[in-house]
């Protein structure tokens, strides 16, 4: 039996190594934008007018100065609540093929207004919300300038969707190696990444994104032991227990702790329990190594206009 498990994983790393070796792509350089729409989403984004006791703005969660998300395991909204999750980033968003680690939202405007309504996050309501929006002296002019209708649900979600659009990350070390410069990582750098493939983590950390295009449930080979569910609260289907949406791997050595419950507050431990829980095959410490020092090349260039940002901004 053990013969044949050793077989399976040698033919794993074969298919995966082929099949997945030109599956990376840089991500592009920039993304086509209505500039309006992003000057009044990242207005509001900064703005604490969103949340139920006007403490918190979606910024306080997504740290763009740092790494688009938080530090801590689980962040806390409105007086004080703790949420269930691991605040993922909001870098580099736009190419998830859902949002959340559930996956219960298609998109960035679909998304947007879910951590305002969020009883544990800013707490607030739409209605609350656009009321206080029309009352302010600035909005209604904002949105009049730029939708017929002005200010509602739909506008709201679509502003703060646009301005979430530009936030990417090009031009990571990784990035230029696969643009031609063979310069752009070192031999151990390119031995993380010759690992990061033939291991299989490149079976789910691919595309764009270097992750975030799929679906996999958390603990393969051994019992993960995850309190939260999934997409389970979703489908409520059986078979979405513990599954979850794989996370981009961009930026990730800037995004501790990790996992969906921030149970890993290291890189080489989180790598290390992907190893053993997802791939079956624990690694020796050479080869956690040389995979973090890859996954640290993959770490781009924050936007001009957070670059460019007032820490009051």
């Amino acid at each position: 039996m053990k013969k044949l498990y050793f077989i399976f994983l040698l033919l794993f790393s074969f298919v995966t190594t082929v099949l997945f070796t030109a599956e990376i792509v840089p991500i592009p350089s920039e993304v086509q934008v209505d500039d309006k729409k992003v000057a009044l989403g990242k207005k509001l984004f900064f703005d604490k007018i969103l949340s139920k006791d006007k403490t918190l703005s979606c910024a306080s969660c997504h740290n763009l100065q740092h790494n688009g998300a938080d530090t801590t395991q689980y962040t806390k909204g409105i007086e004080g609540k703790v949420g269930l999750f691991n605040v993922p980033t909001v870098y580099n968003a736009v190419y998830n093929f859902r949002q959340f680690w559930d996956g219960r939202a298609k998109n960035l405007k679909e998304q947007a207004l879910n951590p305002i309504t969020n009883p544990v996050e800013m707490g607030n309501s739409l209605p609350v919300v656009l009321h206080d929006l029309k009352e302010s002296s600035i909005y209604p002019r904002l949105f009049n300038a730029i939708y017929d209708d002005g200010i509602t649900q739909s506008n709201l979600a679509d502003v703060l969707a646009e301005y979430e659009k530009t936030l990417i990350t090009p031009n990571s070390p990784f990035d230029l190696y696969l643009k031609g410069d063979l310069n752009a990582l070192n031999a151990k750098e390119l031995e993380g990444y010759r690992l990061f493939k033939t291991k299989g983590c490149i079976s789910c950390h691919n595309g764009v994104n270097i992750g975030g295009n799929l679906y996999n449930k958390f603990g393969i080979f051994k019992d993960a032991k995850s309190r939260e569910l999934g997409r389970y609260n979703t489908t409520h289907k059986e078979q979405d227990k513990y599954v979850f949406k794989v996370p981009s791997l961009r930026n990730i050595a800037l995004t501790a702790p990790y996992m969906h419950d921030g149970r890993a507050e290291t890189l080489k431990e989180a790598v290390n329990i992907m190893s053993q829980y997802q791939l079956g095959r624990p690694m020796q410490k050479d080869e956690l190594d040389s995979i973090v020092l890859f996954l640290e090349t993959l770490t781009g260039e924050f936007p001009k206009s957070v670059r460019d940002m007032n820490v009051s901004d």
